[in-house]
């Protein structure tokens, strides 16, 4: 089954639209998005993401209709330094912005295999043609040549009982992003019916072997039966997963860590764990415990390599 990320660029690459591909190219002063936002204006009319609070969209998708047209590329400056002075930015700042055409297969390629591989890569994004190409990380760019470092997009891996698990699920999931839930208990993997995250029956307390989550990954662990967590953590711990993270009180992870230090894992490992997990001190109820871990780890993710 597709899993549509909640980039557009990626969403192009996927092959899930075709349309003229906007791109941040710079920035003056204060600024709504950062450099190397992008949005995609679809052929069929509709619009995937954002490049301002909603000021300027409807005019970039006329220039996306000139670009659509003719093939051209085209640099479009808003705000400072613009020459469409009935156009404003309320944050008082300067935007350059790239439009694109639909870029060939082969390049959609390029851009995929950021996803499908999990790697990082650096794209540079000719400011005369379009032509996209994958270059050295340390390349700085031209005047011609716009650079853009791609990160794969952030996912989850979910382990647990009950409503706190499949609540975060589905959270993570309404945001777009993809995941995996593993349960040893059926009756939560069935109250989850997710229809584009795999879910995982766990029958033993151990990672499964292909699972194996990458610096762009955040695990978490929602057991009330912590006899599950040491094992799983464990294996966890060897994986480069950005953020660790388990429910329970500070008594609880001063015993989960007793545990994991007597199967043998280092005290600098376990410091890796985040616990008690979530901007919200005491949560109880599953949506609000939800919400409190995804803001811990959105905010980890922005700081760390978003």
């Amino acid at each position: 089954m597709h899993k549509k990320s909640q980039s557009p660029i990626f969403c192009l690459a996927d092959g899930t639209v075709r349309g003229i591909l906007a791109v941040v190219i710079r920035t003056q002063g204060p600024s709504y998005r950062s450099v190397g936002a992008t949005m995609v204006f679809t052929d069929d009319g509709s619009r995937l993401g954002s490049l301002s609070s909603g000021c300027i969209e409807s005019d970039l998708a006329i220039h996306a209709q000139t670009v659509r047209t003719n093939g051209v590329p085209l640099v479009v400056t808003y705000g400072r330094g613009s020459p469409f002075m009935d156009i404003e930015l309320p944050c008082g700042g300067g935007l350059d912005i790239l439009l694109i055409p639909q870029p060939t297969d082969a390049e959609l390629d390029v851009i995929a295999s950021v996803k499908r591989d999990r790697k990082q890569l650096t794209i540079s994004i000719s400011k005369t043609d379009g032509a996209i190409s994958a270059v050295d990380q340390t390349f700085a760019g031209t005047d011609d040549l716009f650079v853009l470092s791609l990160n794969p997009p952030l996912q989850f891996c979910i382990f647990g009982k009950g409503p706190e698990a499949a609540n975060f699920a589905l959270l993570a999931q309404a945001l777009g992003y993809d995941g995996t839930l593993l349960s040893p208990d059926p009756e939560t993997l069935d109250g989850f019916a997710g229809d584009r995250w795999d879910s995982v029956l766990l029958s033993k307390k151990a990672c499964p072997a292909d699972l194996n989550p990458d610096a762009h990954t955040a695990v978490v662990l929602f057991f009330h039966d912590h006899d599950w967590e040491a094992p799983l953590l464990r294996d966890l711990l060897q994986s480069d997963a950005f953020y660790i993270g388990a429910q329970g009180s500070k008594r609880a992870g001063e015993a989960r860590t007793a545990e994991l230090q007597a199967l043998g894992v280092p005290q600098e490992q376990c410091n890796r764990i985040v616990g008690p997990i979530g901007m919200i001190p005491s949560t109880r109820d599953p949506q609000t415990l939800a919400v409190s871990v995804m803001a811990e780890i959105l905010n980890k993710a922005q700081s760390g390599f978003a």
